[in-house]
């Protein structure tokens, strides 16, 4: 019996105790958030970076990547449109500003 009675005397409370798992809780809590903390932080810029190099290979990703501008001067205005669900990736529609057409439209 003595012995039982020194480890109460050095560790008294041998139950489970709420307040340690919480504890432990938020110290995983944080651990997980700062490490996706840290990996957003780095794959962030490896994406873009990556995603910017597609677009430049002329990959559209199943976008319509419609490019539209308007030249001339005042009377002679037109506007210039180019999609890639034209028929040829480099097919130019031409509108002009009574709104005709010329082109592949």
């Amino acid at each position: 019996m003595s012995l039982e009675r020194d480890w109460d005397s050095i560790r008294p409370d041998r139950g489970f105790r709420a307040v340690d798992a919480g504890m432990g809780i938020l110290r995983i809590t944080l651990l997980f958030g700062s490490a996706a903390v840290a990996l957003a932080l780095i794959a962030t810029p490896f994406l873009d970076s990556q995603a910017r190099q597609s677009a430049r290979d002329g990959f559209s990703g199943g976008l319509d990547m419609t490019a539209t501008g308007s030249v001339g001067h005042r009377p002679n205005t037109y506007t210039v449109r180019r999609s890639v669900l034209q028929p040829l990736p480099s097919s130019i529609c031409v509108i002009r500003n009574d709104g005709s057409r010329s082109g592949e439209c």
